[in-house]
């Protein structure tokens, strides 16, 4: 509960108490008292209850109205302190009047009803009457707000009504008030449904932002690896060509002119040197496997060095018909399942793994699965991991599911869609 909900709770719990002990001093000070005689009620409620009481046993001449008498029986002071119990609850009811609903109106009714009897003991007691105003304002749903302001008016007006007015009451309940509660439930309606709109506006423009932010981000990540490749190839097709070129000429230079030429063979060494810079350059702006032969076979070999490293049974299944995909595509589920079968190898101690390369005609699916001691995926983690395999989906416009739990092994999912290499070639191969 919010600090501002709490102090609200008792602001309303404290007003009820501070009008009705403000109609207590009214009272007690020297406000007229009500007459307690059947001319006092409302005609609405001393007609029916006269002719109750005129079915139970018969009236006769010069006898006392028993309702009357019973009525005037009952002093203010007894009224007053029923209120006062009443009000209690509405400290409890404030905070949860949008799920117990129907307990706040029935408990407001009642409220009015203490009030009105009051008021019909007292006229003093009408500022208390009024506690009605604040508590449908800050406790009623939108639609009954205006019904509970109406009620507090009715109890207010007829409580006070004399003999003359009662043949207006009806009036009153059926030209002003009835239309009065319809207007409100139709204007209440209306702002429901205007801010149910604004609310799924307010969604979908969020639902957009964060779609155009993972468009940028995913143009953006394929501008990065675009260049990346050219980067790679420039390299191999200049300075590494040139590096090769350069070593032979060494080496024949070296040939030519005999043993013992130190600075030829320091020559050759650097050359060495930054040739295999150069490569590892390369591997590591584009998976070296995929240079010389297909996703399929490329991860065949990866996971059967993996096998073999980890001591861990690996079982390798493509299904669907392989095709060519854009390099992006092949590097980013190359390096996803490289990187899970180093986390298996390195946290899951598993027995058993899976790799599966699935070729539908829209995605490419990878699954990688163990029967290691698994985890909470929820859970943050300092490491490059998981976060990195979803950064490589999704520079590819794929996703990444993660299923794990402590004891049951870990399922990594990895869906691309299935770009063809540009150009229709075979993706630099």
């Amino acid at each position: 509960m919010a600090v501002g909900e709490g102090r609200e709770r008792w602001i309303f719990a404290g007003l009820g108490y501070g009008l009705l002990a403000l109609g207590s001093l009214a009272t007690v000070l020297g406000a007229p008292p009500a007459l307690s005689t059947p001319e006092r009620l409302p005609s609405w409620l001393a007609g029916p209850l006269a002719i109750w009481t005129s079915q139970e046993r018969p009236q006769g001449p010069g006898e006392a109205d028993p309702v009357a008498a019973a009525w005037a029986g009952v002093p203010w002071p007894f009224l007053a302190l029923l209120a006062a119990v009443w009000l209690a609850p509405v400290a409890w009811l404030h905070p949860v009047r949008e799920r117990r609903r129907a307990l706040v109106v029935g408990h407001f009714v009642v409220l009015q009803a203490i009030a009105a009897g009051l008021t019909l003991k007292a006229p003093g007691f009408v500022v208390f009457a009024s506690i009605g105003y604040p508590l449908a304002i800050g406790m009623f749903p939108a639609r009954l707000v205006m019904a509970g302001v109406t009620l507090t008016a009715l109890v207010s007006v007829a409580a006070q009504a004399g003999p003359g007015d009662r043949d207006t009451l009806l009036t009153v309940l059926a030209g002003v008030a009835v239309p009065l509660v319809a207007a409100g439930w139709y204007v209440a309606a209306e702002h429901d449904k205007r801010r149910r709109l604004v609310e799924r506006l307010r969604a979908a423009m969020d639902e957009n932002a964060e779609l155009n932010a993972r468009l940028l981000d995913q143009a953006r990540r394929a501008g990065v690896l675009d260049e990346r490749h050219r980067v790679a190839g420039e390299i191999h097709d200049t300075l590494a060509q040139d590096l090769v070129a350069l070593i032979g000429q060494l080496d024949a230079a070296r040939a030519a002119a005999g043993p013992g030429s130190e600075h030829l063979d320091r020559a050759a060494e650097l050359a060495r040197r930054g040739l295999a810079e150069t490569r590892r350059s390369i591997s590591a702006l584009r998976p070296e496997p995929l240079e010389s032969t297909e996703l399929p076979q490329a991860l065949r070999h990866m996971a059967d060095s993996w096998a073999e490293t980890s001591g861990v049974n690996l079982r390798f299944e493509v299904a669907g018909t392989p095709v060519a995909l854009a390099p992006d595509v092949e590097s980013a589920l190359f390096r996803i399942a490289q990187e899970a079968l180093a986390n298996v190898a390195k946290h899951a101690q598993a027995t058993r793994t899976a790799l599966t390369l699935t070729y539908t005609d829209e995605l490419i699916l990878l699954d990688i699965r163990d029967d290691g001691r698994g985890f909470v995926p929820q859970r943050r983690s300092d490491g490059f991991g998981l976060d990195g395999m979803r950064q490589r989906a999704g520079g590819v416009g794929g996703t990444l599911t993660v299923e794990s739990e402590p004891g049951s092994g870990t399922a990594i999912a990895a869906a691309v869609p299935a770009i063809p290499p540009p150009d229709g070639t075979d993706g630099g191969r």
